[in-house]
């Protein structure tokens, strides 16, 4: 008799398997065209935001990767630099405020190592001297 009830419980699991494998496939059915939808939507919303002539709004969700931002010419940067200056200096030039911290210490470590700044001390850089030829050192 215990063998039996084994094999019923056997039965019954695989039958509930077989259910949630329906369902699973279902759902996933359903999420695929809800997402479909939700693409159609932007483009008639972009559509008809371009029509109005104002700008698309774009829905942020948690977790979501920010907009790309316009390219930055980290030289025109450093050009409006103080002779000394912060990362948080950098910050404050226009077109570069919504930049990642990594992205405005990579700036400042390529200028290092081009030649343009030297680091003073931790936080504090310094627009290097031109040469007499015209060129940063």
């Amino acid at each position: 008799m215990l063998r039996a009830t084994g094999i019923r419980f056997s039965a019954d699991f695989a039958q509930l398997q077989k259910q949630t494998g329906q369902l699973l496939a279902r759902l996933r059915r359903d999420i695929r065209t809800a997402e479909n939808e939700l693409v159609r939507l932007k483009k008639d919303e972009a559509m008809l935001a371009t029509l109005a002539g104002v700008r698309a709004t774009a829905s942020r969700h948690p977790g979501s990767r920010p907009s790309r931002t316009s390219r930055i010419n980290w030289t025109n940067v450093l050009e409006q630099m103080p002779p000394q200056f912060k990362a948080g200096d950098v910050r404050k030039v226009r077109g570069v405020q919504k930049k990642r911290p990594s992205e405005i210490f990579a700036a400042i470590t390529r200028w290092i190592a081009g030649g343009n700044v030297k680091r003073k001390k931790r936080g504090l850089y310094e627009k290097a001297q031109p040469r007499k030829g015209g060129k940063a050192a």
